[in-house]
């Protein structure tokens, strides 16, 4: 197993000048690190949008898009993402102000030192890691994870059993049940807890970008291969490597997987020197794959490696009595986010209508429906009319019928206006508070006259 003394990442640095942003990237390029280049602000904030990055590293003054833009966009719809400000002398006064918005340090210009930048972007990544182990061990103790619901308690019994192992482990249950958040446990608890925790979403990139970001390429691969660079499996040498949506896997893919599970190495894009690797494999989809190996959509040789130690993870209308203290959970979560002075509580008539849901977006919808139902409460008391759980689905009222076609309009226009507000006008921030698409809140703008 190969070792660092430092924490490695995806860097972006953003900076109107050539030799400077080149020099950043060289320094942190030869410290490990994966790193991308832009030239203006309007493009880091796209690229931090589209790619995911550990730590963004930002000049204060460019044209169009300024660095504090950057600065409060990242922090705001990224909140993990650390943030790095480079900055005249002058400008020191602006870089404390940036780190008040959350940046994590800032750096003065001219920058001469290789060793400097080095320190600092291996600090930002150090926070980083404390900061998502303590989110996850609040988030994922076993406690928080049953409940009390019978059909946890072998889910839990499992996780805790294979993580003190380097078994592979497919995680088997419908969008939304916390499949990604076993995957953290199951590393946070393991004897790997201190090594990277690499993911990748399997169904949200093209074949070919996906190919990339899996095994890396070296320089020259393809168009736009300008430099070598490290895939993610290689990232996660001595930690855990998590597959979720494993199923989208097209078959050409699904067989350079099974390659590396078999050999624990690979070849980049364009490259003929094997990697070699060790990784903790944890697997995640809401797919049955063994009647997909039946059918031959997906190879029966990669389930059987994949399913080592497989475990289900129920929905949440199986897991009926977990529903209040999970919301109450939650209510706890977001407004400790929010910097709310005290969680609202929910009344009889809300509890009685969350555990009456299906839930078919599982933990994620409940999180998405009571994010806007504390919008619309603005003060201590979630009510059953608070409770949006659907678009075209009119809540209950307390007496558990149904309110009029206007009113569940009035609501949704109300939660859209509200939501709005409290992400200062953050259109695709809106869109993800609300548990919808960025093409639907455009609609619903529209059909409200919102602007």
């Amino acid at each position: 197993m190969k070792t660092s003394a430092k924490p490695v990442g995806r860097v972006l640095v953003a900076d109107d000048e050539e030799g400077v942003r080149t020099f950043l990237a060289e320094s942190l390029e030869r410290a490990g690190h994966e790193v991308t280049q832009v030239a203006d602000g309007a493009a880091a904030v796209r690229s931090a949008r589209e790619e995911p990055f550990d730590v963004v590293l930002t000049d204060l003054r460019m044209p169009g898009v300024d660095g504090m833009t950057v600065v409060r966009t990242v922090r705001t719809e990224q909140p993990d993402v650390e943030v790095i400000v480079l900055t005249a002398h002058g400008d020191v006064a602006t870089a404390v102000e940036a780190m008040k918005l959350g940046a994590f340090d800032y750096l003065q210009k001219p920058v001469s030192s290789p060793t400097a930048i080095r320190e600092l972007v291996a600090g930002a990544l150090e926070r980083r890691v404390k900061l998502a182990a303590t989110s996850l061990r609040e988030l994922a103790t076993p406690v928080r994870l049953t409940f009390g619901a019978p059909a946890m308690v072998p889910v839990v019994d499992a996780l805790a059993r294979v993580a003190k192992t380097t078994a592979t482990v497919l995680l088997v249950g419908e969008s939304g049940t916390g499949k990604e958040v076993a995957a953290r446990l199951l590393h946070d608890s393991g004897p790997r807890a201190q090594r990277p925790f690499i993911a990748i979403n399997c169904a949200v990139l093209t074949e070919q970008l996906l190919e990339s970001e899996l095994f890396g390429h070296e320089k020259g691969a393809f168009t736009g291969a300008h430099a070598q660079r490290r895939g993610r499996i290689e990232l996660a040498d001595g930690g855990t490597f998590f597959l979720d949506e494993v199923g989208e896997l097209k078959p050409a893919l699904q067989a350079k997987l099974l390659r590396v599970l078999e050999e624990r190495r690979f070849e980049r894009l364009g490259g003929s020197v094997p990697v070699a690797v060790d990784v903790r494999w944890v697997a995640a989809t809401n797919r049955d794959l063994r009647s997909m190996a039946r059918d031959g959509t997906f190879r029966e040789d990669l389930y059987h490696r994949l399913a080592v130690f497989p475990i289900r993870l129920p929905a949440l209308r199986e897991r009926r009595d977990d529903i209040v203290p999970l919301a109450e959970s939650l209510i706890a979560r977001l407004s400790a986010s929010s910097r709310s002075a005290a969680p609202p509580r929910m009344d009889d008539a809300a509890k009685a209508r969350l555990r009456g849901e299906d839930w078919p977006g599982n933990v994620r919808e409940l999180r998405n429906v009571l994010e806007r139902a504390m919008i619309l409460a603005d003060g201590p008391v979630i009510n059953a009319e608070h409770l949006w759980i659907e678009a075209g689905k009119a809540p209950a009222d307390a007496a558990g019928g149904s309110s009029g076609e206007s009113s569940l309009a009035d609501l949704e226009r109300h939660t859209i206006e509200r939501t709005l507000v409290a992400v200062g006008g953050n259109r695709r921030l809106a869109a993800s508070k609300l548990g919808i698409g960025l093409r639907t809140l455009y609609e619903k703008l529209k059909r409200y006259d919102l602007g």
